[in-house]
């Protein structure tokens, strides 16, 4: 007999990123006295419910696509006792035959708001784990309500629909970060754990109405489905998807340009921005704004607008201050970004 349902899902889809990692994009072998050791994969792991059904998983497959299989907690020391809980995390993730496993203390700071430093902070760390380790992949744990959630945030905000793309199944440098599980809901990850008798914690920050994520998740959704009938978590999730081909088109049409509106000092000439499609437009203003030292992910909606205003609206404004200490000015037909 076969394994639960669940769990043969889980694994089906871990088994795909693990493919994936082998074929698509091989990591350079780490050398060794032995000779050249195989690629090693890293999954990312709270203790919860997803994170440990992908733990598990990684464990059960990796051995039979000849990857080795490690694991990482990240404490972020806002709970009290919150370093025993990771040193838990490390002993299961050991048990499953994981090697390495390790924790790793971060301090979280307070820019965007405790849910994004957290979220910073965490892939701070993760990084720096793969860097040392050699990994060529860490997998996370996010579902389909994850991403569902992540879309109604985005819309929330009206962040525009690259934030409406959600989450991507592969992200970061090199598509370091891979997420098997955007296409499995999350009581699938719950069920395999369950019938595996693989202990999860479930952290009460997920409860705790003070976290927009948490409000969205207990509160939001709940109504959403109420009014609207069972299906709005897969509508959003595929929104995401589509959300996101559209978004990588206009990103590559936005690349493509880019040196056309550009003069022989690299600023901006207005009058060839002005020509181009709206959406194309701000996305050759957000890259060329990060190109000058705004950090992406403090650079919204808002700020592109401003500055799209100084070709659209133009009528002698000053300039118009990004994050990262970016200036951006007019000046005689041409757009200048400074950083201070």
């Amino acid at each position: 007999m076969g394994p639960h349902p669940a769990v043969a899902a889980i694994r089906l889809a871990v088994r795909r990123v693990l493919h994936d990692v082998l074929t698509l994009a091989p990591p350079a072998s780490v050398p060794s006295a032995a000779g050249d050791r195989p690629p090693l994969v890293l999954a990312a792991c709270s203790g919860g419910a997803d994170s440990m059904a992908l733990a598990s998983a990684l464990a059960f497959e990796a051995p039979r696509l000849g990857i080795r299989a490690g694991g990482v907690t990240v404490d972020h020391g806002l709970q009290s006792g919150s370093d025993l809980r990771a040193a838990e995390v490390v002993s299961r993730l050991t048990a499953l035959g994981l090697d390495p496993v390790e924790a790793v203390r971060v301090d979280v700071g307070r820019e965007g708001g405790p849910e994004a430093a957290a979220r910073d902070a965490r892939y701070a760390a993760l990084d720096s784990v793969a860097d040392r380790h050699g990994a060529a992949a860490i997998l996370l744990g996010h579902t389909r309500d994850d991403q569902a959630e992540t879309v109604l945030l985005g819309l929330a905000r009206g962040s525009g629909i690259r934030s409406l793309s959600g989450m991507a199944t592969a992200s970061g440098a090199g598509g370091r970060y891979r997420r098997p599980f955007l296409g499995l809901d999350r009581q699938t990850a719950r069920k395999a754990c369950m019938v595996q008798s693989l202990p999860v914690w479930d952290d009460p920050h997920n409860a705790d109405p003070a976290y927009t994520r948490s409000r969205v998740r207990h509160e939001a959704l709940p109504v959403l489905e109420k009014a609207l009938g069972k299906g709005v978590v897969e509508a959003l999730a595929r929104t995401a998807q589509l959300s996101r081909d559209d978004a990588d088109a206009l990103d590559s049409w936005a690349a493509a340009v880019e040196p056309s509106v550009r003069d022989d000092s690299g600023d901006l000439e207005v009058a060839k921005l002005f020509a181009l499609p709206p959406a194309v437009r701000r996305r050759v203003l957000r890259r060329a704004a990060i190109e000058a030292g705004s950090p992406a992910g403090s650079l919204f909606a808002r700020h592109l607008e401003e500055v799209d205003r100084l070709i659209t609206g133009w009528r002698g404004q000053g300039a118009i201050n990004l994050p990262g200490r970016v200036a951006v000015r007019r000046q005689g037909g041409r757009l200048v970004l400074r950083q201070s």
